[in-house]
């Protein structure tokens, strides 16, 4: 496979809205298990046989010839393939620095952030656990507080969602910390417009947008945060160690990094702080370009449309078959490829999810939210209509009576 030195601007193609490839052709571009029913995209992504071909192709070249590919190769690869990814994010390309994955990038943030006793972050209890523990942490080492803000649920309106969270705003209130894309509950949330607000009350807003790259269209001057922290690995389908952290230009002075490394040499900027931190393997961050072009030449928007739609239809059917109500209304404002669907009562929902795999063969985690559980469905272009009607039948055999 040849390896270019540079990369060019991603591939365009023509808005005509073509026919997706239809879910069994794309499970042939994927190196999934074909003996699971695999619904459990947005933990991990998994990688088409493409990029995860270039994903090794970089690999070889980083032991072919070691010393050349460190010490001179390594920073204009990665300038440009940063480039590359802010032209897909509407970014500028000093404005983003790749990292291993998103928690990563936000640790960053919350470590770097000069915190005094008595600060807020403001969050919401639809937190993903791993940054809810960085704050708790963090916070608490600083004397500050981390309000987790409660959000009714279900939702209804954005404006009734920003209007929940805003009544955790108070003068101590230092920065808002929310997901784009909630892990457990899988909402879309209103995140530009809590930035507009946030924007105007001079508070800093810092967005975790693991589940956003890939599953919704991403435009990162439209959002407007402060600070957004994405991973390529999920729904890019990028291979696993590629994520990114943005910095608006007027934030990244104080933005450290968590090595201290040749970044920090004189004229250190936020991307060499965070980009050159020694010895190690860039290979996915170099592939992320060829996840881009994957899923461009794929006819991307085309394929998540079919993905809401067939998503939206086991929605209705299993919420009108166990007569449950739903946590948002069923419109792409508040999911996309990801949705989680309420349980009737269940004693232990990870229970659940083991005999979904051990017995049907099945892999799709289920989570809880106050007293209430759920199944979380992903659907990728490579899901069939068969597997979400197995999905169907082994949820009515597990919950029967």
């Amino acid at each position: 496979m040849a390896i270019a030195e540079s990369v060019a601007t991603p591939v365009e193609i023509e808005e005509t809205a073509p026919l997706p490839p239809s879910p069994e052709e794309l499970r042939r571009e994927y190196l999934l298990d074909p003996d699971i029913v695999f619904l459990n995209h947005g933990s991990f992504g998994a990688c088409p046989r493409v990029v995860f071909d270039a994903y090794q192709a970089w690999q070889r070249e980083l032991e072919r010839q070691p010393v050349a590919f460190v010490g001179r190769r390594q920073e204009p690869l990665l300038d440009a393939t940063r480039a590359y990814l802010a032209t897909y994010l509407n970014a500028g390309p000093d404005d983003l620095s790749f990292v291993v994955n998103a928690t990563s990038g936000l640790n960053v943030i919350a470590r770097s952030l000069p915190l005094a006793a008595g600060d807020e972050i403001l969050t919401t209890d639809l937190e993903y656990g791993a940054l809810n523990l960085t704050w708790d942490y963090l916070c608490t080492k600083a004397v500050a507080r981390y309000v987790r803000q409660p959000i009714p649920l279900p939702v209804t309106t954005a404006d009734d969602f920003v209007d929940a969270l805003w009544e955790g705003v108070t003068e101590r209130t230092t920065a808002i910390f929310l997901s784009h894309i909630t892990s457990a509950t899988a909402l879309i949330l209103p995140v530009a417009e809590v930035c507009r607000r946030a924007r105007e009350a001079g508070i800093l807003t810092i967005v975790d947008g693991a589940h956003a790259p890939g599953q919704v269209p991403l435009d990162l001057a439209a959002i407007g945060a402060d600070v957004y922290a994405g991973n390529c690995h999920k729904w890019l389908s990028a291979p696993k160690g590629a994520a990114f952290l943005y910095v608006r230009p007027e934030q990244q002075e104080w933005v450290e990094s968590l090595t201290i490394s040749w970044g920090w040499s004189p004229g250190h900027s936020f991307v060499t702080r965070n980009q050159r931190q020694g010895t190690r393997d860039p290979s996915a961050f170099l592939a992320t370009s060829t996840a881009i072009d994957f899923q461009t030449t794929h006819h991307w928007p085309s394929v998540r449309a079919a993905c809401h739609r067939r998503l939206s239809g086991l929605r209705t059917r299993l919420i009108e078959r166990f007569n449950i109500e739903p946590i948002h209304p069923d419109i792409p404002e508040w999911y996309s490829q990801m949705v989680t669907i309420p349980l009737p009562p269940v004693d232990d929902g990870r229970q659940l999810a083991r005999r979904l795999l051990d017995v049907h063969g099945i892999e799709v985690p289920c989570s809880a939210h106050e007293d209430r559980q759920f199944v979380r469905v992903s659907v990728q272009g490579y899901t069939t209509d068969e597997d979400l009607a197995a999905l169907e039948r082994a949820l009515v055999l597990e919950l029967a009576g």
